[in-house]
């Protein structure tokens, strides 16, 4: 419902029967609200009031006012959707005004919009993944390992244009073996941007080593070059070299590869990149995930392809790719009852999630395709609000907008972006906030952290403001539309924009 439309819906108590059966028809919501000069709502109007209406013998000419008072069912705006269908539930109705703290109606939840909801990123199935699955079922390949493993790691690494590749449990379960095949440890320091998912640092403290994080840099989002710069400084003139640095790519798309690579080598210290939310992705034509000396993906439920849970490590070292694959199934060394001489895990991907990774990868660059659309109709429709500002695409970067992400660049951002988020949660739209940066985090507390530039905490910034949007490939235009009218909505009631 867009502004003007729940405009239409307010009508003064002097409106008459009349009027308000036309202006009932024209709406087709099934309630007006009534409210006075101050749009203090005073009672709601249904069909079913002026039905009775008349059968009471009202004239058509009568004022709204003439109506038997009844006292309106609403809520106020720290209401949730779960407080409105238990209101709803409870006194049989359809429709529930939102009140400000003065009493007025500054919004309107309807049952309809509650029956749908419209997921941040649900997944996405095409026609391929049931038959593969049945194929590892009429095989018995069932548990981890298996033809599915074998060829979507080759198809994978195909795709992205590495060497070699090993199927993981999970994306986090591929970032630890890739810290670890880094040699990290106890007493290492490794850099990490913090403008992340926290399975982007917490494998650092798994392994006994200390996480240092670095800024994001205001365009892209990603890791800060000039943070960085100033950090491996810093760093060296404390006598430290870094073990590693996980370099996130951050809502399907890359990072400043080239800046941060030419940082890092020269300081000696590998890459590890987490190319978690970004496969599709590509940087100057080069696939998101081939810049690292080793990469990961993630194949989790939302992501923009997934195996429901999954992962995989990819470089073009295939000794340390043999290794990750031996550390992922306990470390077992090649003899015919169980040795081993070094500690390992139980990461492998399983035959049947393979298969449907195998089915989605077929369907990767449609589903890429789908989220730009969508992010450009968000852009093309919300393009008037000011204080908004969209996560940019620099020059030779093609993201994945895995998620559409923007940050509202007004006063007090924190805290319209939260009533943001409540008001479409309340219309049951899910959405989030960015990523809170992990040197935010009482996890991480005290970490040492550097900034883009002094004064200038771009990773704090955008996650006070930040907010990301529903962005998933199955989204059809009725919902795209949907959440466009809402954001516009909830931005003027929140103070968040003007349009």
């Amino acid at each position: 419902m867009s502004p003007q439309r729940f405009e239409s819906l307010l009508v003064a108590p002097d409106t008459t029967l009349l009027q308000a059966m036309s202006c009932l028809d024209a709406t087709a919501q099934g309630v007006l609200l009534v409210v006075d000069a101050s749009r203090r709502l005073l009672r709601t109007i249904t069909d079913g009031d002026l039905r009775r209406a008349t059968l009471a013998g009202l004239s058509p000419q009568a004022s709204l006012a003439a109506l038997p008072g009844a006292s309106a069912q609403s809520v106020g705006l720290g209401a949730s959707m779960h407080d409105v269908l238990q209101l709803m539930d409870a006194r049989r109705i359809d429709h529930v005004p939102v009140l400000d703290d003065q009493g007025r109606a500054v919004d309107l939840v309807t049952r309809r919009e509650l029956s749908r909801r419209t997921y941040l990123s649900s997944p996405h199935l095409g026609d391929d993944e049931a038959g593969l699955v049945r194929e590892a079922f009429e095989s018995n390949w069932i548990a981890p390992l298996g033809p599915h493993v074998d060829a979507f790691e080759r198809e994978l690494a195909e795709y992205v244009g590495v060497g070699h590749a090993a199927a993981t449990s999970s994306g986090t379960a591929a970032l630890h073996l890739g810290l670890r095949l880094l040699g990290v440890g106890p007493g290492d320091h490794v850099l990490c941007s913090s403008l992340t998912f926290v399975a982007s640092a917490n494998p650092i403290r798994q392994l006994g080593a200390t996480p240092v994080f670095v800024d994001s840099e205001p365009e892209g989002w990603s890791m800060s070059p000039d943070a960085l710069r100033a950090e491996l400084a810093q760093l060296a003139r404390d006598g430290v070299r870094p073990r590693a640095a996980v370099v996130v790519n951050l809502y399907g798309q890359s990072a400043r590869m080239h800046e941060l690579l030419g940082l890092l080598d020269e300081a000696g210290v590998p890459m590890l990149e987490d190319a978690a939310e970004s496969l599709g992705a590509t940087l100057h034509g080069q696939a998101s995930g081939s810049f690292g000396r080793l990469a990961l993906f993630s194949f989790n439920g939302n992501k923009i392809i997934t195996t429901s849970g999954g992962g995989m490590l990819v470089c073009d070292d295939a000794e340390l790719i043999a290794h990750a694959r031996k550390l992922s199934t306990q470390a077992r060394e090649p003899a015919r009852h169980y040795e081993h001489v070094e500690d390992g895990y139980n990461y492998r991907l399983s035959n049947v999630l393979a298969g449907i990774g195998r089915g989605q990868l077929r369907v990767l660059d449609q589903r890429v395709r789908r989220r730009r659309e969508i992010f450009a109709h968000y852009a093309r429709e919300l393009a008037g609000v000011g204080g908004l500002r969209w996560m940019g695409e620099p020059e030779g970067h093609l993201g994945t907008r895995w998620l559409s992400a923007f940050t509202l660049e007004v006063p007090e951002a924190s805290r319209r972006r939260d009533a943001l988020l409540d008001f479409l949660e309340r219309h049951n739209v899910e959405a989030r906030p960015v990523w809170k940066p992990m040197h935010l985090q009482p996890l991480y507390a005290g970490s040492r952290y550097f900034a883009h530039a002094p004064g200038a905490d771009v990773s704090r910034e955008l996650f006070e403001g930040g907010v990301c949007l529903p962005s998933g490939s199955n989204m059809d235009e009725e919902q795209l539309g949907r959440v466009c009218e809402l954001v516009l909505r909830g931005l003027r009631l929140v103070g968040g924009a003007s349009a």
